[in-house]
């Protein structure tokens, strides 16, 4: 029977371990600082901002949102990013990602301090992960290697086959894989035979943002399973294709108007040794990591060495 990796106990132990080292900041000096930009509203953006500074909230990070309108030009936003570069306080700036269309998202992330890059976007921050030096990392694919490590699974010589290419988790994920001395794969929406691809996988990361597309077929028996994906089923015919026949998701559906699935369909869990739930997987371990980010960057700026 395969085991769960539980990103909630995860996360738990990785928020304990920040504790007394914000404590320890915050009577030397001062709290870690950290700066949330979020363009508009877009309603999975709000959720994901509010998760942010609440989690710095209950941590003791000094959390603090700035909420630009969608008519915001690119100017105006690297004024504010320039604003908060030069704030003493200021530990680490996050962008919310999607930005709209007609603000130029490279030359916006690339105005960030790198020192307050706590999102691992900066082009100075892909170059270190690229170079294997060290410096920030892109918060998920970061969570997902602390994950594997939490419950011992080797990575070393194995095959480890990435599914997605996005800046955010797929590539940075391959590099850090790499580091780690797998053999990796990245796959795409071109690759050929993606599923004889994915099934030479010992590690197989998902992160193609297709709901269940992923099947039992594409999964080599043993494997461990990391599902990266988070897609909402917004209508009863998608509920019924993942979960056929299943009244308690379609009660669910008809309640919040949506039911949450990864990458991977639920079915296909049942070939691996070890996998990642969907809600609680991976998802609770970006905000712990963008939280041990922040950390971090205080510390070096500071000049205080961590507890851990």
């Amino acid at each position: 029977m395969a085991t769960i990796l539980d990103g909630k106990l995860v996360r738990d132990a990785i928020l304990a371990s920040l504790k007394p080292r914000i404590e320890r900041l915050t009577a030397e000096r001062r709290p870690p600082g950290l700066a949330v930009v979020m363009v508009g509203s877009n309603p999975a953006s709000e959720i994901y901002v509010r998760n942010k500074v609440k989690a710095c909230a209950e941590l003791g990070i000094a959390g603090e949102k700035h909420l630009p309108l969608d008519t915001v030009t690119t100017e105006e936003l690297l004024f504010l990013v320039e604003a908060l570069n030069r704030r003493p306080d200021i530990d680490g700036i996050l962008i919310q990602l999607p930005l709209p269309e007609h603000i130029d998202q490279q030359q916006v992330l690339a105005s960030i301090d790198p020192s307050k890059d706590v999102d691992g976007f900066h082009p100075c921050s892909v170059g270190d992960l690229v170079a294997n030096r060290p410096g920030f990392r892109a918060c998920t694919p970061a969570g997902v290697m602390r994950l594997l490590e939490y419950y011992g699974i080797p990575i070393a010589g194995k095959d480890a086959v990435v599914v997605g290419r996005s800046d955010i988790v797929g590539k940075p994920m391959a590099f850090l894989l790499l580091h780690a001395h797998a053999t990796v794969t990245i796959c795409h929406s071109k690759t050929a035979n993606l599923a004889e691809q994915c099934r030479r996988a010992d590690i197989l990361i998902a992160a193609m943002g297709r709901p269940a597309f992923l099947t039992a077929d594409f999964i080599k028996p043993g494997a461990v399973v990391v599902d990266v994906g988070i897609n909402r089923l917004r209508t009863p015919e998608q509920v019924d294709r993942v979960f056929p026949g299943d009244p308690q998701r379609l009660a669910e559906l008809e309640e919040k108007g949506s039911v949450i699935v990864g990458d991977v369909h639920p079915e296909a869990f049942s070939q691996a040794s070890f996998y990642t739930p969907v809600p609680g997987g991976v998802g609770p371990l970006t905000i712990a990591m963008l939280m041990s980010n922040t950390v971090d960057s205080a510390e070096r700026r500071l000049g205080i060495r961590g507890s851990s």
